[in-house]
């Protein structure tokens, strides 16, 4: 039976068995309804009440709902059979707490039983996907970017940033702005995400950006319950404020000079192989004209090199982007457990959790 790669997001799960050119079997919610002991939804007109995120920010942090989000994934949606369990690989988040690390190989060994399990690093992962070991990932998941220069297959964790922005606030931004545009017309958090999928686009440069203010480009959309808004610049402020975080209200350089920024200060020798080997990744980089806009303003930075980014092979699957580090993690897992490098049952039982740190490097 191959491996199941597990991906888990703030926002989706990625899953399925280890087969590196086709897309993940599995991609759901992460964010679960909270059942009620008589087994009944609760009831409550507020929904934030009614969910729970076991990820948050990148990070598990409900362990008993990522517990039953597992067993449905892997015994209702992947088919495993109790008592008959394979192995398992994850994808670890950008400086993942070692706990995290330790908590997650003893539920899976210890609740699920499994025959081998191993992790490794999403920045790792994306760029195995195509094709290269040495690079910089630039993440930007729902709830966090991640930006990592990788090394001959190791992120160089000194010189990585995480920012604790990510989709979710971009979702808030766009219902900020969308409220003042329509501001007679409630709309609801989940329908401003289903917005921001469908709408949001990157401005060519900044300049373009500024002519949205006087363009009459505006569209109407009917939201579910009826009411009538309309969209006009409001979808291009998503991509800018990615390039300009000061439409956030943050005190911060942009996505590309922050990668600048970050591959500084490594060494020099590695500079261009990290920089032209940038990949992207997550769900709000797949955005119409963000790739341009992020190669346009690379263009403009003051780096002696400069970024650029790699295109996928063709035999992957299409929007790459948006599950990478499943991909790579299949790759990955198509080595490691053939080639036994990974945790065995017997390796947990001996040493315990903290296993995962000598194995899973």
């Amino acid at each position: 039976m191959e491996a199941v790669v597990v991906d888990v997001g703030s926002k989706l799960l990625k899953a399925g068995f280890a087969v590196p050119d086709q897309a993940p079997s599995m991609i759901i919610p992460t964010q679960m309804k909270r059942m009620l002991e008589d087994g009944s939804l609760t009831e409550t007109s507020l929904f934030e009440e009614a969910t729970v995120d076991p990820v948050v920010r990148g990070f598990i942090r409900d362990w008993d709902a990522m517990e039953d989000l597992l067993h449905h994934v892997l015994y209702t949606g992947l088919g495993w059979e109790m008592g008959n369990e394979g192995q398992i690989l994850f994808t670890d988040p950008l400086s993942t707490p070692k706990a995290v690390r330790e908590q997650l190989v003893q539920l899976m060994f210890e609740t699920f039983n499994i025959s081998g399990f191993y992790a490794s690093e999403q920045a790792v992962l994306s760029l195995y996907a195509v094709g290269r070991i040495s690079g910089c990932s630039v993440d930007i998941g729902h709830g966090k970017i991640d930006i990592a220069p990788v090394i001959e297959g190791a992120v160089q964790h000194i010189a990585s940033r995480r920012f604790e922005i990510g989709g979710v606030d971009l979702t808030k931004l766009l219902a900020q702005e969308l409220g003042k545009s329509n501001p007679l017309v409630k709309i609801d958090i989940y329908d401003v995400e289903k917005l921001k999928e469908q709408y949001a686009c990157c401005a060519e440069d900044d300049v373009a950006y500024e002519k949205t203010k006087q363009s009459r480009q505006e569209e109407q959309h009917t939201l579910p319950d009826g009411q009538v808004i309309t969209i006009g610049r409001e979808r291009y402020t998503i991509g800018e404020a990615l390039f300009q975080p000061s439409i956030l209200g943050l005190e911060s350089h942009g996505i590309v000079e922050q990668l600048v920024r970050s591959i500084s200060t490594v060494s020099s020798e590695n500079h261009r192989q990290l920089l032209e080997n940038t990949v992207l990744c997550g769900g709000t980089a797949s955005m119409p004209g963000f790739e341009d806009r992020f190669q346009k303003e690379a263009s403009l930075c003051s780096s002696a090199v400069r970024p650029s980014l790699v295109k996928p092979p063709e035999y992957m699957p299409e929007n790459l982007t948006m599950y990478s580090a499943w991909v790579g993690g299949a790759i990955l897992a198509k080595v490691v457990f053939p080639q036994n490098q990974h945790i065995t049952k017997a390796d947990y039982d001996e040493t315990g959790p903290s296993v995962v740190h000598r194995k899973c490097f």
